[in-house]
């Protein structure tokens, strides 16, 4: 089937297990055609259930999909309509696999790591007649939308928080003569706390194993550097990840300058104790995730048409940023030690603690203060006494 022969909207079924390669794939899709109406799925056995019911335009499916296979549904797929396009997505790329699809005739085989400008141009070939583009208008606000609603209904599906790194420069700037550089790539991005939350979270999904990831740098080695490159790259597709408002941009800011001064401080203080200093300097780098997340969707109702000023924006951070955090560190599965060390910088009442969570607290509290407020306060603070840390040794973190 050609783009010619597609329906005004074509209906598109995803099947891939893995939960970001899952969103890349909608991402990379919805980029191309931002109106094509989407079913997604994460085994295979419900994907043959939705080809039973409906009609579809176009299929990409993982020939490692739980239950029934990416190849099996192609093969009931070619018994019935011989012409639809089907995109099999694969880490195999030995001359056996390759032999055993082709007579199936998929419209592409794409192994992994995918290059995207390769799946990207295969969808724009199907989904698109020659010299075609699809614009999506941002629909407006549902009548009688009040702006708590509206934070409280996106808690649970946001996306995230706007990109504070240019993902595409970062990229280029780390690939070299023999690929991607990842020591490059993570000096490059690891001030992002979104990148950060996402590669880590995308390191611990279903398709790793082993020891928790807690980190960036241990995520980027956990992850196939091709597959690094394209989670970072995707994010760059994804609706309001550059926020328009000044007025949100400048509340980004502040919480951007928060996180990365935290974190510095965190991994100065844990290297001198002899602590763990890349979980505490990821801690604090994802501890205004949630706040920053919440901007991003005052960008979605500012878009939508709702009022939004300097008071609003402050009110709805103090009302509803601790949740959309904790919902976000929670959807996203981050590791439980990772989420404790996080909460950590929040409360130290009762229980007891571990060395790093009161590193990250009191690391935190030194970010807070002003350049014309002192350190003697902080030092003489339950926290400081607890990691027997003093004046001298803040002011000494304070000027690295």
């Amino acid at each position: 089937m050609t783009a010619v022969d597609l329906p005004a909207v074509p209906r598109v079924l995803i099947a891939e297990a893995d939960p970001w390669s899952r969103d890349l794939l909608k991402q990379v899709l919805l980029n191309v055609r931002c109106d094509a109406r989407l079913d997604v799925c994460a085994d295979g056995q419900h994907a043959a259930t939705l080809l039973g019911e409906k009609t579809y335009d176009l299929i990409l499916a993982d020939w490692e999909l739980p239950g029934v296979d990416g190849l099996s549904l192609l093969r009931s797929v070619r018994q019935k309509r011989r012409s639809l396009p089907f995109i099999l997505l694969s880490s195999r790329n030995d001359s056996a696999s390759v032999r055993e699809a082709l007579p199936l005739a998929p419209t592409a085989y794409l192994t992994r790591p995918l290059n995207m400008e390769s799946l990207t141009q295969r969808l724009q070939d199907l989904l698109l007649n020659e010299g075609e583009s699809v614009y999506c208008e941002i629909p407006p606000l549902a009548p009688g939308m009040t702006l708590s609603a509206f934070l409280e209904r996106r808690r649970e599906v946001c996306d995230g928080a706007p990109l504070r790194v240019d993902v595409k420069a970062a990229v280029q700037h780390s690939l070299g003569p023999e690929g991607l550089d990842l020591k490059q790539l993570e000096d490059q991005v690891h001030s992002d706390p979104q990148i950060t939350a996402v590669l880590i979270a995308a390191a611990n999904s279903a398709g790793y194993h082993g020891t928790p990831v807690q980190t960036l740098p241990e995520a980027l080695h956990k992850l196939v550097p091709g597959q690094s490159m394209n989670l970072i790259l995707g994010l760059a597709l994804k609706h309001n990840v550059v926020l328009g408002d000044p007025g949100l941009v400048a509340y980004a800011e502040r919480h951007w300058q928060l996180s990365q001064d935290s974190a510095d401080y965190a991994r100065r203080l844990a290297r001198m104790l002899e602590l763990d200093h890349e979980r505490c300097y990821s801690a604090c780098i994802l501890h205004r995730l949630g706040d920053l997340a919440l901007l991003r969707c005052l960008e979605d109702w500012r878009q939508g048409g709702g009022a939004l000023d300097d008071q609003t924006i402050g009110e709805s951070l103090d009302a509803f940023g601790a949740a959309y955090g904790s919902a976000l560190r929670t959807r996203w599965r981050l590791p439980l030690e990772l989420r404790q060390l996080i909460a950590g910088i929040y409360s130290l009442e009762g229980g007891v603690y571990s060395r790093e969570a009161l590193v990250v607290n009191l690391a935190v509290q030194m970010a807070r203060l002003t350049e014309h407020e002192g350190l003697e306060e902080l030092a003489g603070s339950k926290t400081a006494r607890l990691l027997k840390v003093g004046l001298p040794e803040l002011t000494r973190v304070r000027k690295t």
